[in-house]
């Protein structure tokens, strides 16, 4: 029995082995937490290199199949560059960046047509563009706009034309002179320099139908807010786009299909929208029918005529056909008088219903001519001038329907040419034009003595530079390899813009950071 104490006090003389946590168990607790604190503090640093590590490695490999270069600046590649990035994007993606329903466009014709960019298209909701054209019969209080509207926005065929060769009637639409938003959208989906990577883009293309949305509500008693709803949504959607907000829309383009004062209401009262003079619109450049002189962001595009080749060799003819054709009477004026004191187109209607003998008349009042009639066509191909009087604007679509059957427009305020089409016609309207001052021929200017006073190698001069531009304010069915149309030259002259514009801006940066 005395075993038992004696071991039992031997043992517990002995130094026990880590059993001090035993005898006291808070400091274990604090003992075992401060060694899983220093394990996970361990494990946070190793994976937080593991994960880093490789992300670093997979940025370089995925980079591998770009170019050096695709890190600067670059507001529009340059053509080698150009080549190699879509050449990379359609190996990597599976698909063309540069998208046409015919399957793209060839690298090494991309570097030349595309030279001063790409072009970006926005794919709105339905309720900017689509839905407009399927409520077409909506848009307007007394007429349906659904031809007008119809085949890409060049209209009907021009069925029963007469005064045009045979075999050029299938390219003669009835167009309606506001539908160029819808040809633009149309044609700009199918263009060799459109992108569908915005990382490409120099430019970014909002195919807002902005005319037909405020169109319908120009002409009743709806109020001003109404005027600006649909324009003031489309600002706030685009505006919360990423390439929006990387330049605030400097890169940004739209085409309104009506004259640009439709769009620059200042105060509730008048008339029109607002959508020009909204805040977020200060920097987007704007395509019109008719542009504000002075405003840099705007460029004036021809209004559509009803001539839409599918060729240059129908531009070629049409050309020859007019240049070689009769020519019996010395003007012409296509026009209705309005019920307004001092109405200026009534003065020229009488002014050339008094001089039957040289002056062809075509009497537009009230609805005539509000679908199209040859008769138009027939009076410009016999004429050598055509009066060009303002019309709701200073400019008129009339002035290129004229021009396109090779006659002379006369214009009698400035501002019906000048510094509105510079992009198409030129910037000197005197070699393609006559002005007369419209207080001159109120005051009994004979138009008759001051067109005779020109003489026939003059006329036959101002007429072949007006068919020479012909190409030039056209649009075509769509985009061709062989000769460039109104489109092309109008897309040409804002990724041009929008680079250059750019190029100011990276430049700016450079001398800054020289300084520096």
């Amino acid at each position: 029995m005395l075993d038992h104490p004696i071991s039992s006090d031997n043992q517990s003389h002995k130094k026990p082995k880590n059993n001090l946590p035993a005898r006291n168990p808070i400091r274990a607790f604090f003992y075992k937490t401060f060694q899983l604190f220093i394990i996970l503090l361990l494990q946070f640093f190793v994976l937080r290199f593991i994960f880093s590590t490789p992300s670093k490695s997979a940025l370089l490999l995925s980079n591998r199949n770009l170019p050096e270069t695709i890190s600067l600046p670059l507001p529009s590649p340059p053509p080698p560059l150009a080549e190699v990035i879509i050449s990379s994007e359609k190996s990597k993606t599976g698909f063309d960046p540069v998208h046409r329903k015919n399957g793209g466009v060839s690298s090494k014709k991309l570097v030349g047509k595309c030279q001063h960019g790409m072009v970006y298209v926005y794919e709105l909701p339905a309720m900017f563009n689509q839905e407009l054209l399927d409520n077409c019969g909506d848009l307007d209080p007394w007429h349906s706009r659904c031809n007008a509207v119809s085949n890409r926005g060049l209209g009907p065929r021009a069925a029963g034309l007469s005064g045009v060769p045979e075999n050029l009637i299938p390219s003669w639409y009835w167009t309606d002179m506001f539908a160029g938003e819808v040809i633009y959208h149309a044609r700009i989906m199918d263009h060799a320099c459109r992108t569908t990577v915005p990382e490409l883009a120099t430019a970014f293309y909002i195919p807002f139908y902005a005319a037909v949305a405020v169109g319908k509500y120009l002409f009743t008693s709806y109020t001003a807010k109404e005027r600006d709803t649909l324009c003031e949504a489309l600002l706030r959607w685009v505006s919360d786009q990423p390439p929006w907000r990387r330049s605030n829309g400097s890169d940004h383009f739209i085409m309104l299909g009506r004259m640009t004062w439709d769009f620059r209401r200042s105060k509730e009262e008048d008339w029109g929208s607002s959508f020009v003079n909204m805040p977020l619109m200060e920097r987007v450049l704007k395509l019109s029918v008719e542009r504000h002189p002075w405003d840099p962001r705007e460029i004036g595009v021809p209004y559509p005529t009803g001539f839409h080749p599918k060729a240059k060799s129908e531009v070629d003819q049409w050309r020859n056909y007019v240049n070689t054709h009769k020519r019996t009477s010395l003007f012409t004026f296509v026009g209705g008088k309005r019920k307004i004191k001092g109405d200026f187109r009534g003065i020229l209607l009488s002014h050339c219903q008094n001089e039957s003998d040289t002056c062809r008349v075509v009497d537009c009042s009230g609805t005539r001519c509000y679908d199209g009639t040859s008769e138009i066509l027939e009076a410009f191909l016999a004429s050598d001038f055509c009066l060009q009087p303002r019309g709701d604007a200073y400019t008129r679509r009339s002035t290129f329907d004229c021009m396109l059957a090779g006659s002379i427009p006369v214009f009698f305020w400035r501002r019906s040419i000048d510094r509105q089409y510079e992009l198409f016609l030129g910037d000197e309207p005197d070699k393609f034009s006559v002005f007369i001052d419209r207080k001159d021929v109120r005051n009994g200017t004979s138009i008759r003595k001051v067109l005779e006073s020109y003489s026939r190698r003059e006329v036959r001069e101002m007429r072949e530079k007006v068919i020479s531009l012909i190409p030039k304010f056209v649009y075509s069915v769509k985009g061709s390899d062989e000769v460039k149309d109104a489109f092309d030259f109008a897309i040409d002259g804002v990724l041009k813009k929008i680079k250059e514009q750019k190029g100011k801006k990276s430049g700016k940066v450079i001398r800054k950071s020289k300084l520096i």
